[in-house]
């Protein structure tokens, strides 16, 4: 037919992705066209897919098919590429700096809010509700505990006053909910409709929560709750998507993005793992033009220029900001004692006389990262217990290893002959400053430590919160309101965002490490954030094995720290990533001591 149209464009299953569909007169031009667009496929003779953002940054590749008046957009989709390109005009006014007539000032915030909100901002959160105002689409990337749920709150009264939105999308980790729910209260004189996304879709929610795990099971009723009505999109720990539409979450995200009038992103550690990360992000908010910027920005490698050239693009509070008493960061190595050397050696490839006996026993239980990191504290968390997450039982004192022993056989029983460094050192500290009434938080990352802990910490009354606790909440409560609750055990995996502890704990002990810069920076947050008293000392303390995988971790978090530091300008970043070296406490204890002050604290000992 003469008026077929030789080219569709709309949206592809997905939604992450431009379907393009051509008749077969023109298959040889729709070939052409993919080709010049970033990662664009044909996905059958016909047809070919573009993801969005490679399809908005090189839109002028349309310019070249060869029957132009026969092209059809559908609608939806022609409405999100007019409202990319209107959003790449501001961020480009941003960059360069132009006045914008639009510019929300820090004074004029409050006349713009609701009614009924209460005037419950600071300074600093002014500032930032202005900018996200002024910049439409937005990113805040202040630090944790600098209020970014609050000013996300008032950014929507702002725009519903407006009648810009109507209703809010939160995607966040489950254990932020509580402080969604709670500001939401605190911020509005007349309570909003706040609902955690159950089996349904509430069609009344003001406010809807949703974790990213379920993010892509609920992407069709969510899809729908968004087309409803005008709705605001925020991504709270938006790091979480950072893989893009490589990742389950991003694409998710990415597919929800374009069915919001405003999306926001908040993130206190956006860059991680290094600038992939902030392109990912930041496509999100800006879809065709946020990666672009960012590799431009970061190409030349002159990261205090990127730093310049992006910081229109996001707000920041950093935590000089906050006023807040810098954290003291400390790192403690430790000597791993004769036994524990030799098994790690082992596991590592280093075979010692008697080891070689069971090379291929150590060979097997591989030199993987995670493994070497668990062996770092102690190579008996690497045998299987009677349950998954069996504690170590120690005996104190310990037996004497015979030298003909099988290494194998020691390692199956080294609890019984060597009590790790790192948890005499976490006993250590946590006795320290109970004895002064001081709560202390005990972070490792793998849950067999974590109940190890929580049996020599006994007489501290542990809380304990890992992925298999059925009440966290009720852990958490103990630890904040039992003054007998001395010490809460827990990994940066589960309690790592979206809590706070720092009304009640001020001390914090990393037995381990990974390579999650990320996660690292949140975890510190739990204790450091606004609301402290103001001269309240923070404490840190790193415990490292020497001449373990402990050092390549110390220094790959270093490398990540001093990007992100040097990205966002803000120099406390990049400090964090080099602590003062401090001696141990346990350092001179020996058996004996040890077992002396277990027995003093009351606990029960082989």
């Amino acid at each position: 037919m003469a008026d077929e149209p030789s080219l569709v464009i709309g949206f592809d299953v997905t939604r992450t992705q431009a379907a393009l569909r051509t008749v077969p007169e023109c298959r040889g031009a729709l070939g052409q066209l993919v080709a010049s667009f970033p990662s664009g496929r044909m996905t059958d003779r016909l047809t070919a897919a573009v993801p969005i953002d490679g399809f908005l940054s090189s839109l002028s590749a349309l310019g070249s098919w060869p029957r132009p008046d026969s092209v059809i957009w559908e609608d939806d989709f022609r409405l999100l590429v007019t409202e990319m390109l209107d959003t790449a005009d501001t961020a480009e006014k941003l960059l360069s700096g132009s006045p914008d007539e639009d510019t929300v000032q820090p004074e004029s915030v409050l006349t713009q809010l609701d009614d009924d909100w209460n005037d419950l901002l600071t300074p600093f959160q002014l500032r930032d509700v202005a900018r996200l105002l002024s910049v439409g689409h937005g990113a805040n990337f202040s630090v944790p505990g600098a209020g970014k749920t609050r000013v996300s709150l008032a950014v929507f009264s702002a725009l519903r006053r407006r009648g810009e939105v109507e209703r809010m999308l939160v995607v966040s980790p489950k254990s932020a909910y509580e402080a969604w729910q709670e500001e939401a209260k605190e911020c509005f004189s007349t309570p909003l409709d706040v609902h955690v996304l159950g089996k349904s879709v509430p069609a009344s929610a003001d406010i809807l929560l949703v974790n990213y795990e379920r993010l892509d099971r609920a992407l069709a009723g969510l899809s729908q709750w968004l087309k409803a009505a005008p709705g605001m999109l925020i991504l709270d720990e938006a790091h979480r998507m950072k893989l893009g539409g490589a990742g389950v979450y991003g694409a998710a995200c990415l597919a929800l993005g374009p069915l919001s009038r405003v999306r926001m992103i908040l993130s206190g550690t956006p860059a991680p793992n290094g600038p992939k990360d902030l392109e990912n992000l930041l496509s999100f908010v800006w879809p065709g033009h946020g990666r672009r910027v960012v590799t431009q920005a970061v190409d030349g490698g002159d990261l205090a220029h990127a730093s310049r050239v992006l910081r229109p693009l996001y707000t920041r509070t950093t935590k000089d900001e906050l006023g807040l008493t810098p954290v003291e960061t400390r790192i403690r190595r430790i000597p791993m004692p004769p036994l524990h050397r030799e098994i790690y050696d082992a596991l590592k490839g280093r075979f010692s006389v008697r080891a070689m006996a069971d090379r291929t026993d150590f060979e097997a239980l591989g030199k993987t990262a995670l493994r070497l990191l668990m062996a770092a504290t102690s190579p008996a968390l690497l045998v299987a217990g009677s349950t998954r997450h069996e504690p170590l039982h120690f005996r104190v004192p310990p037996l004497e290893a015979a030298e003909g022993d099988s290494l194998t056989t020691l390692l199956r029983q080294l609890p019984d002959y060597e009590m790790p460094p790192k948890y005499q050192e976490a006993l250590s500290i946590v006795s320290a400053n109970a004895a002064v009434g001081r709560k202390t938080l005990v972070w490792t990352s793998f849950v067999r430590s974590i109940t190890t802990l929580q049996a020599l910490l006994a007489p501290f009354q542990p809380a304990a919160v890992h992925g298999g606790t059925p009440d966290r909440e009720a852990e958490l409560r103990r630890f904040r309101e039992d003054a007998d609750c001395a010490v809460l055990i827990s990994n940066p995996a589960t309690l790592g965002e979206g809590i706070s502890l720092h009304q009640v704990c001020h001390d914090a002990v990393y037995v381990d490490r990974d390579f999650q810069a990320g996660r690292y920076l949140q975890s510190l947050d739990r204790i450091h954030r606004l609301g402290l008293d103001p001269g309240t000392q923070t404490r840190v303390t790193v415990l490292a094995a020497e001449g373990s995988v402990d050092d390549l971790v110390a220094l790959r978090l270093a490398e990540k720290l001093d990007f992100m530091g040097r990205i966002l300008d803000d120099p406390e970043v990049q400090q964090l990533g080099d602590p003062e070296e401090e001696v141990p406490l346990a350092a001179g204890m020996n058996a004996a001591d040890v077992r002396a002050l277990l027995e003093y604290l009351g606990t029960g000992v082989a």
